[in-house]
């Protein structure tokens, strides 16, 4: 054998090594243009929503004064208050809180697509591209600093299939697929069975990786990560059947619908779509499927003579399918943020991709024309998302001030707490603001509550019979039109 043969396996070793360290680099520098977009886009003392509300009021810095806590309902998990704990569990501040949420988001970003470095070996870059996918949609930006579940969902599957495809797993890397399925879990439970399902039958059926291991890891991840929730469901609800049931009440009606083309329509906005049949499909917002249609084909074409990156691409590819599907079959409203693991896992084989663009770029007559297509649609992408940012910010700003403006009308009727407000839309929030306790729908009263609220607020809808004879006040200058607060002629 000669020299340079003997030479040969060291010197592949070496510049594997070097490769990888140089696309961890690249990772490295998309999470912290993440963090930079999400810190320059999107203001930190924006308004919590109402979601984030719920969940921060599990906290005595940010429980209403004088009034029960926001209702948490069954739909709800403990993932998000356990994301706000360190911050949320002594401090008020809304800044604070969201800066602490876009370092969590950034380390969540690292940390879900650090393990495909190595889950593709032959194209380790794939990883630093495919959180720039990921990274760059503005859902992702806006939801950074965001006091959701969904990102660290995403983040706990991208990180779970990385893993699980590594060609010799260690005790640790089992242990790494149970961490990002329980978060996953943990965060929203329908996301941790969707992505572990599909893991668990590739553990069980396919040769390529098959593994006692790689089983028992998704078992105990996700059993971990529903843990809490089926002790929840117990305890509060009186048992699994009774929590999926008040669950499916709240959210409309669990059943079969058809709402792929919501997944469409939504993608631009707005942030919760119930319903959706009033909105249409914006062509220029859809450049994420436009790239999505171009690159994931082209990505896994690309690699369709090497047999295990080419199985990583399609089982990213299936994983994402499939944690898409309650939202498409099942759940009757949608949400841009709905298939973030979903994006996530699908940036995987459309970044091998953009791999191969640029190669295909490289090698052409006029590199210099095929790179400058290639980089001005990939630039027009991220400028759309950008503007994507900027609008639901701007709607997000006056939408949440409104309900500040309310609170005043409400205040300046001689509305104070204790107090019970209801109303058509957003009761929550607004009794929040308003430090009132949130009046129960119908269907959601106790047995034997039969109080009425001290002040109603509505927004185009007809008073019911019992409160025609109540004052009447205008919210002035909102951004959404037709607020009304009404009040006991008495008061």
């Amino acid at each position: 054998m000669s020299v340079v043969e003997q030479w040969k396996p060291q010197r592949d070793r070496l510049l594997r090594r070097d490769r990888e360290q140089l696309a961890h680099r690249l990772l490295i520098a998309v999470c912290a243009l993440f963090a930079l977009a999400s810190l320059t886009l999107v203001p930190l003392d924006l308004r919590l929503g109402w979601d984030e509300l719920v969940y921060a009021s599990r906290f005595g810095p940010y429980a209403p004064d004088q009034a029960p806590g926001v209702p948490f309902s069954a739909p709800r998990t403990r993932g998000v208050p356990v994301l706000l704990a360190p911050v949320a569990s002594w401090s008020d501040s809304v800044v604070l809180l969201q800066m602490w949420l876009t370092a969590l988001a950034t380390t969540a970003l690292y940390l879900g697509f650090r393990p495909w470095l190595r889950a593709v070996p032959r194209l380790p870059y794939v990883a630093g591209v495919a959180a720039a996918l990921y990274g760059g949609l503005w859902t992702a930006v806006f939801y950074a600093d965001a006091a959701m579940p969904n990102h660290y969902t995403a983040m706990g599957a991208a990180a779970a299939v990385g893993l699980f495809l590594h060609r010799s797993p260690t005790p640790r890397t089992y242990a790494g697929i149970a961490a990002g399925l329980l978060v996953a879990a943990l965060m929203r439970p329908n996301d941790g069975v969707a992505v572990g399902a599909p893991l668990l039958a590739a553990a069980v059926l396919l040769p390529l990786w098959r593994s006692r291991g790689r089983a028992l890891a998704v078992v105990g991840g996700l059993g971990a990560g529903l843990l809490p929730w089926l002790i929840e469901a117990y305890v509060r609800f009186g048992g699994v059947s009774e929590r999926l049931s008040d669950a499916s009440e709240v959210q409309g009606g669990l059943r079969f619908t058809d709402s792929l083309l919501h997944q469409f329509t939504a993608i631009d906005g707005p942030l919760l779509c119930r319903p959706c049949e009033g909105d249409g499909v914006r062509v220029p917002s859809m450049t994420w499927w436009v790239l999505l249609a171009v690159f994931l084909p082209l990505g896994l074409r690309s690699v369709r003579r090497f047999r295990r990156t080419a199985t990583a691409g399609l089982l990213a590819l299936a994983v994402g399918l499939c944690a898409a599907l309650p939202y498409v079959l099942v759940v009757p409203y949608t949400a841009p943020r709905f298939l973030l693991p979903t994006h996530a896992l699908l940036a995987v084989p459309a970044g091998l991709g953009v791999l191969a663009a640029v190669r295909r770029a490289r090698a052409a007559r006029r590199p210099a024309v095929a790179g400058g297509v290639l980089a001005g649609l990939l630039a027009g992408h991220l400028a759309m998302q950008g503007s994507l940012v900027d609008s639901n910010v701007r709607i997000q700003s006056e939408a949440r001030a409104d309900w500040a403006r309310v609170a005043a009308v409400v205040h300046e009727r001689g509305v104070r707490a204790p107090c019970l407000l209801g109303g058509n839309t957003s009761v929550i929030p607004l009794a929040y603001v308003a430090g009132c306790e949130p009046a129960p729908r119908a269907n959601e009263r106790r047995p034997g509550d039969r109080r009425r609220p001290d002040v109603l607020v509505l927004r185009e809808h007809a008073a019911p019979a019992w409160a025609r004879d109540w004052e009447r006040v205008r919210v002035p200058d909102t951004y959404a039109r037709g607020w009304r607060v009404l009040v006991p002629p008495d008061l």
